[in-house]
């Protein structure tokens, strides 16, 4: 079911993907939104509960006349408070996963888990793929040509615009959030005080071997690596895995 909030004068969205299980608060990744994860949600039922949120600037939220590092985290804690929850957990893919681990660091009493999905402690985003993106195309099939091979990526955010198709996000949008979004995030990393699982792809251009090492060595004890064969959309390329190692920690996570 979606519905809708207001956060900082903006109307933002979320998916509830229903069912009597246990909260898990999903944020998705740049290019992608709360759609992205109704696999994920339709696998975990009905023992968890996934509540995926358009970030601002993704999906049906509006856009944001910033999307810094605080912009981010301060609209998950206004979706959190308004979806009157406790302390849950919460996953997060890319740019969701550093929104997700900073929220979990600055708001330490609102989370009891945290997964992050391929991402660094220490980011260096590369937006040139952004700025080739194709504005729009004159029909969808069009559209999935133009983008090859990573179209299945971006599939849950193609919309009709206008006489063509083109995205739910904007294309200088989410340049200037992978520019906030690059930097060293250690603190905030080494900060998070509950149960983190962070998984890995195997084939990830985004999250290398060693620096993933590193993130678990800087939490040991309170953080556990798994790495899965995928590339850096882990939960698209090898869903089933994502799927039973998200549930199985979960189910336990310290």
């Amino acid at each position: 079911m979606r519905e809708f909030f207001m956060a900082g004068g903006r109307r933002l969205s979320y998916v509830d993907f229903g069912g009597p299980g246990a909260p898990l608060l999903a944020l998705h990744g740049h290019y992608n939104e709360a759609s992205a994860f109704a696999p994920l949600a339709e696998a975990l039922a009905p023992r968890w509960r996934v509540i995926a949120l358009d970030q601002r600037g993704h999906g049906e939220s509006d856009r944001g006349e910033s999307y810094d590092r605080d912009d981010y985290v301060d609209d998950v804690a206004v979706w959190h408070r308004h979806l009157g929850l406790g302390a849950v957990a919460v996953l997060g893919h890319s740019l969701g996963g550093v929104n997700a681990y900073q929220y979990a660091a600055r708001h330490a009493d609102r989370v009891s888990a945290l997964i992050v999905e391929d991402i660094g402690a220490v980011v260096d985003s590369d937006w040139s793929f952004t700025l080739r993106l194709p504005r729009q195309a004159p029909s969808r099939q069009e559209l999935v040509s133009a983008l090859g091979p990573v179209a299945v990526y971006l599939e849950c955010s193609f919309r009709r615009a206008g006489d063509g198709w083109g995205f739910s996000f904007d294309v200088e949008d989410t340049v200037a959030s992978q520019k906030a979004l690059s930097g060293e995030h250690w603190r905030d990393w080494a900060a998070v005080a509950c149960p983190t699982l962070l998984i890995r792809g195997t084939s990830s251009e985004e999250l290398a071997a060693g620096h993933a090492r590193e993130m678990i060595a800087r939490r040991a004890g309170k953080a556990r690596l798994l790495e899965l064969p995928a590339g850096h959309v882990v939960h698209h390329d090898a869903a089933e895995q994502f799927a039973a190692a998200v549930e199985d920690f979960l189910e336990n996570p310290g």
